[in-house]
């Protein structure tokens, strides 16, 4: 959550968040939403949760650059036990994303 609004951040799946890089770029400490408001706003149990079919148009998507070193990626798609393979071109296309950022190690 940045404030009140629901932020969803895709990464790959072995980054890991920089404290400081998420704080120089929303200006706000990282903090986990808990999974009753995950629930509520992106619509997906934790293990599921991807960019697809998302519950509330607040959510903010927002690709961080780590996926930029894979030609396709697997993002997860609602459950723990399902994924989907894009180029990063469809993931663009498919994710309704912001922008691009870099917040990770």
């Amino acid at each position: 959550m940045v404030d009140e609004i629901p932020v969803l951040i895709l990464t790959a799946g072995t980054a890991r968040i920089d404290n400081h890089k998420y704080k120089e770029t929303f200006h706000k400490k990282a903090k986990m939403m808990r999974e009753e408001q995950l629930m509520e706003y992106v619509g997906h149990h934790p293990g599921g949760v991807c960019p697809f079919g998302v519950k509330d148009d607040r959510v903010q998507v927002y690709l961080d650059e780590s996926l930029q070193a894979y030609d396709e990626v697997y993002p997860a798609c609602g459950s723990s036990a399902s994924a989907v393979r894009l180029s990063i071109s469809d993931l663009e296309n498919c994710s309704d994303f912001c922008k691009w950022i870099n917040v990770t190690k």
